[in-house]
């Protein structure tokens, strides 16, 4: 991924690791993730308190990011606390296909927000950088398309916007069941530790020969 410079300057130690995942044969259920998702729910409902939520360190952390970008998080949360919130609110986690469901899992169990798109839909790597003015982003689920400010970050290919960054993907390279490959982000913002950006691969049960690298914004480092 690269990563503008800009981005640089004002987010000294973000760290983002991305990977590709694949081939896959996507279902709409399965029975072991089913299990699995009982026993990540179980867990949430033992280690956290709708109360004390807001000020564990790692939501806190990307609470502070989405300040930082223009975005209240009491409205719009990050999306692995939301995931979270949820558990505690005593309501069904989302079941939208086995692809999507494991990484949302994955989100609950690191409290680090996943990007994934169909790596087919993608028009190359993936850029880092902040939004121009009045730029347009149409995210999964939305009717009309929202229009951007130039503090929000924003990953894009070599064609098109495809996240608002860490927190809403494009429709346009969202999974389906007919997606074979899927390219995951796992973001992270400052006070959040490079180590655990990296370590989604153990939170998403990712195969050791998967195709998996990392990028690493820190003062003074060599960017990936």
């Amino acid at each position: 991924m690269e990563i503008h410079k800009e981005i640089l300057a004002t987010f000294p130690g973000l760290s983002v690791a991305e990977g590709d995942v694949g081939p896959l044969s996507i279902q709409e259920k399965s029975p072991p993730l089913k299990a699995l998702k009982d026993e990540i729910v179980r867990s949430v409902r033992e280690q956290y308190t709708l109360e004390q939520v807001r000020d564990e360190p790692i939501f806190r952390a990307y609470r502070d990011f989405f300040w930082r970008v223009g975005v209240d998080p009491t409205k719009t949360r990050p999306a692995s606390e939301a995931l979270v919130r949820r558990i505690l609110a005593g309501k069904m986690l989302p079941t939208i296909n086995t692809a999507v469901d494991a990484y949302n899992l994955a989100s609950v169990r690191t409290g680090i927000p996943i990007a994934a798109f169909d790596a087919d839909t993608l028009g190359g790597s993936l850029s880092m950088r902040f939004a121009e003015e009045d730029e347009e982003f149409l995210g999964i689920g939305m009717a009309t398309p929202v229009i951007l400010h130039k503090n929000q970050v924003i990953l894009t290919d070599e064609d098109a916007i495809v996240a608002i960054y860490p927190y809403r993907d494009s429709d346009a390279t969202k999974i389906t069941l007919a997606t074979k490959m899927v390219h995951i982000v796992a973001c992270g913002v400052p006070k959040v530790e490079r180590e655990g950006i990296f370590g989604i691969r153990t939170g998403c049960r990712i195969p050791a020969g998967t195709r998996f690298r990392q990028s690493v914004i820190c003062a003074g480092d060599k960017l990936e």
